[in-house]
């Protein structure tokens, strides 16, 4: 299933993922597998998946750095466009914070390509952004990212008092 949202994701918008659709596409399902394995039981990295009556329609991920700052990110959310109206961005980009906050994230960062105006006003309209940061993608050179940050502070509920 993983697998099957990537390589849709790619088809749909190419040009917002680190992944190309022909290495997707010969990438050995079991390269999938693998990943949604560990992202099942990892503190580090997971994704979730959005369903609309009964079929996988979306996905995000969520992870920290390995460096010492372990900073926690948001990357590559896809809804399929047919369900779009529905917020299951929102949805997803939520499910990811909250795992994010549980693991200890106090802010949340994403890089966005520049030129997909759609994501930008997304995210900010979700509350994040910009840092100031602005790099090339490595996956492809001639776009440009910006970072985007968001304070989840307020997610952390404090558990109430019994």
């Amino acid at each position: 299933m993983l697998r099957e949202l990537r390589t849709a994701s790619l088809r749909d918008a190419p040009y917002a993922f680190g992944d190309s659709l022909e290495d997707a596409l010969s990438a050995d399902a079991a390269v999938y597998d693998a990943a949604a394995a560990r992202h099942a039981d990892s503190h580090a990295a997971t994704s979730f998946i959005l369903y609309t009556e009964g079929h996988p329609a979306g996905l995000i991920g969520a992870n920290f750095e390995s460096a010492p700052a372990r900073r926690a990110f948001v990357l590559a959310l896809w809804v399929a466009p047919a369900v779009r109206h529905l917020r299951g961005g929102e949805l997803l980009l939520n499910a990811a914070l909250e795992w994010l906050v549980s693991e200890g994230a106090t802010q949340v960062y994403a890089w966005v390509t520049d030129s997909n105006t759609t994501a930008m006003r997304f995210y900010e309209r979700l509350g994040f952004g910009p840092t100031g940061d602005h790099a090339r993608s490595q996956h492809s050179p001639e776009q440009w990212e910006t970072l985007l940050v968001r304070d989840v502070c307020d997610l952390a509920q404090p558990a109430p008092a019994q």
